[in-house]
């Protein structure tokens, strides 16, 4: 927060970079001219640079920690100083030279500074040096009171960096050496704003700023801080070294409150601060109330309203260069559009940038920050105390008023790792102490949480205890309970879940790995297979479970014999797991309050983690979790002996009038159920419904007493607004998706041309099951969704740009043939529903 762009005289600087071995260069003078230099782009990497020369391969496969890393650029300078060199990043042991004098060191990656420079030559140049740090982790350090598991150097753990590219987990991405956030350069003959932190409040109905501003550069008589209209005024008090702070309260009548989009609209306020006559953002705040629920669980209220957390753990969307904020963006907008509203920033990889936080708080999307620690035990250690620290001010002072971020925590596993080793109670400074009073100085607006996972304060449980306080629950995934677990785990929040090796489409893998035929076995597939460091086993071995124990085939010999159908029942078991799990979670009374699936997007192409691939594409339960945990939603879930039950939700701070419609197929197509019930579902309602009670009496609708043959195929539940558009819709397949492969179900599908892509009616005679289109041309939006006998869906698919050409097949699980979507001339009237 420095002012105009053009104050920066770093804007338009052409770095460069050189890779030498450990040791060999500690002058800038000593850098040898005939090296291999590279480009780069700062903010950005070494293996940035090596990706721009040499390509993703080549980047994956560097291993920038066992070089020093010199960073070089020249630079035009005039006018008088002072100057301010800042640098908001070093990864992560950094020297920073001027002219050839050192001026700097850094150690940490995640702690700012700014270097006041009295005097610069006409052409200055910079020069960083980023040691090696697999030279500095061979230097002995006490060794800490437990192993993590996460990493095999133990060292790490006194120093103030990422996992990322560091452990075996994250085997697809480099680890991040250099400038990988801004550097600027900023002269003293404009007013410049060195560091802002804003506090916001709510009193009844008004919101309340407190503005604290570090001034520099040219001297200013007065600071005027406006937002929106309502001001306040300071007289600057500069000191010896040429800055001032300054500090300042506004208050706004009737303030509108920031709400998570699900609940809400996010409200935000411009804030501006007048210099000299010189206008400067100070960025988009927001104002509004989170606490703690009470009770033995997790969970949060928002403006005195209980919501439920669903989201995603997050991964960069450029692993390599950790600076993408296009491609962040958009995955932002996507992830509003599945209904995500909660995103959690695991201890293990990086504070995103400023751009993140800011889209965050644009788009209604809570952030849930974990500190980066995981695993490992933090030094009680008086200097790293202070970089912990620093770090966690430097966050806060960045995130100045944003009402996005929500709940601070200790890091990722950081209590569990010790709890799993038998050391029961063990006390960790960093959590019990030092983080605990900085984040309650610092962020007197957000919930504190000692780490995820985490026992309730003040309980005797185990921190990995999974029904009580904050949960990583892997029973269904990792640890290959039945489906059935979910409902006995008694799950409270789940700060992780549902971890599986989930394959992208079949163009996708076509498109990076040339044929379906490498799924399962071929070295390169393997390595973006997720495992856990040391276990005899990976991810695509769970999903390869949950495929034998809902469709009673072995995957194995399906592999062998079909791969496409081999893949097409992982990403169905993947379906079935998502839909059971996240249902049960999100009906009322399920004593959960909040679900964050690991993980949002993959750092490589193949089957990661993430619920889009590596180029942002929705995977196969990307669509489950989208339909499960839109705002306005119905759910239809089996009971057993009670029978199926409905849960109409309607999340949105709107009256919703709307139909529910509940219908049962026989195998034939016949419809002997089909009963409309008219509801007016209040703000942040949700009404429960049994089948029976809908329908007017007993009927064995979901098979569960099993008196004779099966009876029904399929059973729908709707919710239809007064123009007949289908606000969501869940199909329940009677006796599950373990059925024979039909010959053909009479799938079909159109589509016609819309103003910003196509309609797509998909239409079928026999029931489908996991109905997926795979299209080129434009993004689906919504795809995976059983249809009952004779059932159709409208999906939209909005197109990549105006000259795009839809093509494309749907297909089925129970179906042995596809169809080609047909594109039919555009028609007066055609809407989309969907």
């Amino acid at each position: 927060m420095t002012g105009p762009a053009h104050m920066d005289l770093l804007h338009d600087a052409r770095w460069r970079c050189l890779g030498v071995d450990s040791g060999t260069v500690v002058h800038p003078d000593e850098l040898p001219q005939d090296g291999r230099w590279l480009p780069v782009r700062i903010p950005g990497t070494a293996a940035g640079a090596i990706r721009d020369a040499d390509g993703a391969a080549a980047a994956r496969a560097s291993s920038p920690d066992s070089s020093d890393w010199w960073f070089v650029t020249d630079v035009e300078v005039s006018g008088h100083g002072p100057w301010y060199l800042t640098f908001d990043g070093l990864a992560t042991l950094a020297d920073v030279w001027v002219d050839g004098t050192l001026v700097a060191t850094s150690e940490s990656m995640f702690v700012p500074f700014t270097v006041v420079l009295d005097h610069l030559s006409s052409t200055t140049r910079i020069a960083i040096r980023c040691a090696s740090l697999d030279a500095a982790l061979r230097e002995r350090r006490p060794r800490g009171r437990w192993r993590s598991s996460l990493v095999s150097a133990q060292g790490l753990r006194w120093f103030r960096t990422t996992m990322l590219g560091r452990a075996p987990v994250y085997g697809g991405a480099p680890a991040p050496v250099g400038p990988w956030r801004p550097v600027r350069l900023v002269g003293s003959g404009e007013p410049v704003v060195l560091e802002c932190a804003i506090r916001t409040a709510l009193h009844g109905s008004e919101g309340i700023a407190d503005i604290d501003l570090v001034l520099a550069g040219a001297v200013v008589s007065e600071a005027v801080v406006d937002i929106e209209g309502a001001t306040a005024h300071a007289r600057p008090d500069y000191g010896s070294d040429g800055t001032a702070h300054v500090r300042m309260q506004v208050t706004l009548p009737e303030v509108r409150r920031w709400w998570p989009h699900t609940y809400g609209d996010p409200n935000l306020y411009a804030a501006h601060v007048l210099l000299n006559g010189h206008r400067i953002e100070l960025g988009r705040i927001g104002f509004r109330s989170v606490e703690q629920v009470p009770g033995d669980g997790f969970g949060l209220r928002v403006n005195d309203v209980d919501v439920f957390c669903r989201g995603l753990v997050w991964t960069p969307t450029d692993p390599i260069a950790l600076n993408d904020p296009a491609g962040t963006r958009r995955i932002l907008e996507r992830c509003v559009s599945a209904g995500v509203d909660t995103i959690r920033i695991p201890g293990t990889l990086v504070y995103e940038d400023d751009e993140f936080y800011s889209a965050c708080a644009e788009l209604g999307i809570m952030v849930w920050q974990d500190v980066m620690l995981a695993t490992t035990d933090p030094p009680d250690d008086p200097h790293v105390r202070s970089l912990l620290e620093g770090e966690v001010r430097a966050l806060s002072r960045r995130c100045a008023g944003n009402p996005a971020l929500v709940v601070l925590c200790g890091g990722s596993e950081t209590e569990q790792q010790p709890a799993m080793l038998g050391l029961t109670g063990v006390p960790i400074a960093a959590l019990d102490d030092w983080l605990p009073e900085i984040v309650d100085r610092e962020w007197p607006g957000a919930v504190w949480v000692s780490s995820s996972p985490s026992a309730p304060p003040g309980s005797d449980t185990l921190p990995i205890a999974v029904g009580s306080g904050v949960a990583h629950y892997f029973g269904v995934g990792g640890y290959r309970r039945p489906i059935g677990d979910v409902r006995v785990a008694g799950v409270r929040f789940a700060a992780e879940c549902l971890a599986f090796s989930i394959p992208p489409s079949d163009t996708a893998i076509e498109a990076e790995f040339g044929s379906v035929n490498v799924a399962g076995h071929h070295p390169r597939w393997k390595a973006a297979v997720p495992r856990d460091n040391g276990a005899p086993w990976d991810f695509e071995d769970v999903r390869d479970h949950y495929v034998r124990t809902i469709f009673g085939v072995d995957p194995s010999e399906v592999r062998w014999a079909d791969p496409a159908r081999y893949l097409a029942l992982g990403r169905a078991a993947m379906c079935e797991a998502y839909t059971e799990v996240l249902q049960y979670w999100r009906r009322a009374g399920s004593g959960c309050r909040g679900a964050l699936i690991l993980s949002a997007r993959d750092l490589q192409p193949g089957a990661g983690w993430g619920v889009l691939d590596a180029d942002g594409n929705p995977k196969a339960p990307w669509w489950v979790l989208a339909r499960v945990f839109a705002p306005v939603t119905v759910l239809l879930t089996d009971d057993g002996l009670d029978g199926l039950r409905v849960d109409a939700i309607n999340d949105t701070a709107d009256v919703l009038d709307v139909t529910l419609q509940v219908q049962a197929h026989t195998p034939s197509g016949a419809v002997p159920v089909d009963v409309s019930l008219p509801l007016c579902l209040d703000p942040h309602e949700t009404r429960v419904f049994s089948w029976a009670a809908l329908t007017g009496g007993f009927t064995d609708v979901n098979f569960a007493y099993r008196f004779g043959p099966r009876t029904f195929e399929t059973a729908t539940a709707r919710l239809v607004d007064h123009a007949g558009a289908v606000l969501s819709e869940s199909v329940h397949l009677v006796g599950g998706p373990a059925r024979a492969v039909e010959r053909g179900t009479g799938l079909d599908a159109t589509a016609r041309p819309v103003p910003d892509g196509w309609s797509v009616q998909v239409r079928t005679e026999a029931a489908a099951h996991y109905v997926h289109l795979d299209v080129t041309g434009g993004d689906l939006q919504d795809s995976w969704f059983h249809l009952p006998p004779g059932g159709s869906r409208t999906i939209a698919v909005r197109a990549w740009d105006p000259d795009s050409a839809l093509s494309g097949r749907v297909g089925a699980l129970n179906s042995a043939t596809s169809a080609p979507i047909r594109v039919l001339p555009a028609s007066d009237g055609h809407e989309v529903r969907r």
